[in-house]
Parts: C-alpha cells; sequence; structure tokens
C-alpha cells in the first residue's frame, strides 16, 4: 500500500478531504485506501456527518455546492438549500476504486460486523497491524 488515509472523525470536511484526496491518488496510479474509524465509522452506520462550525454558515455552504459540481463533488438539493453531499462521497469514492476499510476495533466496539455500508469493507485485526505496519504513508490518526 502506497498511502493510508484514516478517517476518524464525523466531520463532512474531513470525511471530503480524505476521500478527495485518495481518488486523486488512486488516479494518479498510487495504492491507495481510507480506514474507518471511531465517530466517521459511526456516522458512516447512520449518523450524520456534520459541518465543522467555521463551514457552517449558509454563505459559505452555498459557496461549497456552487464549487463543488467542478471538482465532481456530488451536490444534493437545489436552490437555497443546496449543499455538498459529503456523504454521497463515499460511493463515489467507491465508484473509483478506492479500498475503504472499517477498523476492526471499532466495528466490533460499535457492533457492526456484516452491516457495513457498500464499499467499506471489513477488516480483522492482524490485517490492520500489517496494513498499517507496511504502508508507505499513513495520513491521519487513531
Amino acid at each position: 500500500m502506497d498511502m493510508l488515509f484514516i478517517c476518524r472523525d464525523a466531520l463532512a470536511s474531513s470525511l471530503l478531504g480524505n476521500l478527495l484526496l485518495a481518488m486523486e491518488a488512486h488516479k494518479a496510479g498510487s495504492k491507495v485506501a481510507v480506514l474507518f474509524t471511531q465517530e466517521a465509522l459511526a456516522a458512516l452506520d447512520g449518523g450524520a456527518f456534520l459541518w465543522p462550525q467555521g463551514l457552517q454558515g449558509q454563505p459559505t455552504r452555498l459557496a461549497m455546492a456552487d464549487n463543488a459540481p467542478a471538482m465532481d463533488i456530488p451536490v444534493m438539493v437545489r436552490g437555497e438549500g443546496r449543499q455538498v453531499n459529503a456523504l454521497g462521497m463515499v460511493e463515489k469514492a467507491h465508484q473509483a476504486g478506492v479500498a475503504m476499510y472499517a477498523c476492526p476495533a471499532w466495528s466490533q466496539l460499535l457492533g457492526l460486523k456484516g452491516k457495513l455500508p457498500q464499499g467499506v469493507a471489513e477488516m480483522d485485526l492482524a490485517t490492520a497491524i500489517k496494513t498499517l505496519s507496511e504502508t508507505k504513508q499513513v495520513v491521519g490518526s487513531f
């Protein structure tokens, strides 16, 4: 593995940034993956990815929604309610061929074994440790 992005926060900005970079690295020929853990894993299971306080303002969210299509980022709703579809990026990354995994420890703690969203694979603890130790560059932290 060339790069492993760890997404642990249930922030839409973190999810978006990790997936955008992983997709671009994959497009450039790198072997990449995204590992979801903690809050991010819980948010994938029906929770919510929220925008951080600095990105919550309506003018900022509308500007992001207006600029997102040029970056091939999905947008949901139209008009004054339009916004970036951060969770839609998981499906986009899956379609782009980015490998995505669930942290085995947090999958067990959250009771998600066998219930992960499409495109996010289960991983056992031994494989997770091996992946972390063999990856050339790990971006993020637990």
